[in-house]
């Protein structure tokens, strides 16, 4: 009896034990339950903005104007009247040749001409008073004719007096170089004291760089596709798109450009058409010979979607970003995207306006759980996000 009745008192404890620990258990779940909220995340909506077709080429820059100085007399270099790499003004000297050879030749060619013209006079004399004498038979007809040829050769005599004169006027010009337009000058290849002289090299060269060129290369059948759609364009200026450059550096060119010129025929062997555009360049930012990036946008625009860079990852399968949709759940979104602008890009398919995609707090989440979304703005500009819409928020 007494075996049974500690049995009995085993069990019940037995008992108590178990239901005290499923209480606990119970009550331990509910607490966490109650204790674990969905977590918070920074989200972004979508907008759209206008953006045209868009296209980069890589491009080369060149100054829109060139000039190789050159000695075009021969002598002694004895002045040089700038700094290398300045700035000089049309019309102004730069160097000069010694002038002493080419001003003593100017002088003989002055005293020549003097004889010359002295000899005509006295030519044209003796021919008209053997006009007056001819009739009369005074002087023969072999004299006549003698004096009329004199006559001739005293008048080519001055032409070709003139004609060395103004040529050693010429040379003596050519020994003061000045500056054919406004522009900034290289390198000197000669210093002073230096004998130069037509089979010489280049003195130096003067660029103008505002504006300046930008060179780039298309495919035909780009070229062809373009042409097609817009057979009404008769002039490269005319194209409808919008030219912005982008430097080595990764910097925006703060100005924009237009189409120059379209070559007339396909490079052979290339297959590509060669195009120009001028951009501004008043601070000389933009040096000759510079790789740049051209962007081309099409002034004809569409609404199209932005998000933020930092919204976008990639996997296996390509970009994606986290949406957070009506019901504060997340779902993957694969996306293709366009043209990257500052801090945003252009996303052709797979979101639209309204939407919001996850910006902060991505590595708490994952695709099917419940969060709890809070709305920041971004800087389209700089991609900072903040509770307050930027000034140039997107």
């Amino acid at each position: 009896m007494l075996k049974h009745l500690l049995i009995k008192e085993q069990a019940l404890k037995v008992t108590f034990l178990s239901l005290l620990s499923f209480g606990l258990v119970a009550c331990g779940e509910t607490v966490q339950q109650s204790e674990t909220p969905p977590p918070a995340v920074s989200t972004y909506v979508i907008k759209t903005e206008d953006i045209g077709s868009y296209r980069e080429f890589v491009a080369r820059t060149e100054a829109s104007r060139e000039a190789n100085l050159r000695a075009r007399v021969e002598g002694e270099l004895i002045e040089r009247h700038f700094r290398e790499g300045s700035f000089v003004e049309k019309g102004q000297v730069l160097l000069k040749i010694d002038p002493a050879e080419y001003q003593a030749a100017l002088a003989s060619a002055k005293a020549d001409l003097i004889s010359r013209i002295s000899a005509q006079d006295n030519a044209v004399s003796n021919l008209k008073r053997a006009k007056e004498l001819i009739n009369d038979g005074y002087i023969s007809q072999s004299d006549f004719d003698r004096l009329t040829t004199e006559d001739s050769q005293a008048k080519a005599a001055v032409k070709s007096a003139r004609a060395a004169l103004e040529k050693a006027e010429l040379n003596l010009s050519y020994t003061t170089i000045t500056a054919p337009f406004s522009g900034r000058i290289g390198k000197v290849n000669y210093n002073v004291g230096n004998v130069v002289g037509p089979s010489s090299d280049t003195l130096a060269t003067l660029t103008l760089t505002d504006p300046i060129y930008v060179n780039f290369q298309v495919e035909e059948s780009l070229y062809i596709s373009y042409l097609q759609s817009h057979q009404q364009t008769r002039n490269a200026e005319d194209v409808p798109l919008n030219l912005s450059l982008r430097l080595p550096n990764n910097s925006e060119y703060p100005h924009q450009g237009q189409m120059d010129f379209a070559d007339t025929q396909i490079e052979q062997g290339m297959g590509t058409v060669e195009l120009r555009a001028v951009f501004e360049n008043p601070n000389g930012i933009i040096l000759p010979g510079l790789f740049v990036t051209l962007i081309a946008e099409s002034k004809y625009k569409e609404p199209m979607a932005l998000i933020p860079q930092v919204a976008v990852q990639e996997s296996q399968q390509g970009k994606f970003v986290l949406v957070v949709d009506e019901n504060n759940t997340v779902k993957q979104r694969h996306v293709v995207l366009g043209r990257r602008i500052n801090a945003m890009w252009v996303v052709e398919q797979g979101i639209k306006a309204g939407e919001q995609v996850i910006i902060e707090g991505l590595q708490k989440v994952r695709p099917g759980i419940e969060v709890k979304g809070v709305n920041k703005f971004v800087d389209g500009l700089t991609g900072t996000i903040s509770d307050q819409a930027p000034t140039n928020a997107n």
